[in-house]
């Protein structure tokens, strides 16, 4: 097993013990932090796939932009009703249930395909534009509508 390999199954790990300290946290303020580890090692796994576009939009948008307009909306709740914000539900056995079924179908689809072939991937940004913009429209106004919709709600 070479270093890239070790490093990439090392961010992963970071990424799903990053994901499941959001959903086990019962202060909000500590989930968002969560949020921020589980974004950042998403974009060191991009890093280590060749898709360094990816991992600079990652961290631009998702990691620096949504992240912090998460924590600010957090900070300004608790200011406001003086109290901080907690987590009181108790879906744990439904969310284990939904959990595990996506972690199924992860690892069923994860043996199938292998996270170093980038045969598919476009050779410059130029072509990835040309893809966003016929290919693959429809995802990406659909991906602006929901950060439009982040945005308002913001």
């Amino acid at each position: 097993m070479n270093p890239i390999n070790i490093l990439f199954y090392f961010f992963l790990a970071v990424a799903a013990v990053g994901a499941m300290a959001i959903v086990f946290s019962r202060n909000v303020f500590k989930s968002a932090l969560y949020l921020l580890v589980t974004l950042i090692s998403i974009a060191a796994l991009y890093v280590l796939s060749y898709a360094e576009f990816l991992a600079v939009t990652q961290v631009l948008i998702y990691a620096g932009g949504i992240t912090v307009v998460i924590i600010f909306g957090i900070m300004l709740t608790t200011r406001i009703s003086g109290k901080p914000l907690v987590v009181t539900n108790k879906h744990i056995f439904s969310g284990g249930l939904a959990a595990s079924g996506l972690f199924v179908l992860l690892i069923k689809y994860l043996a199938v395909f292998s996270p170093f072939d980038n045969t598919m991937a476009p050779e410059h940004i130029s072509a990835i534009g040309l893809q966003i913009f016929s290919t693959y429209s429809l995802a990406f106004e659909l991906a602006g509508i929901l950060l439009l919709i982040a945005l308002i709600g913001a």
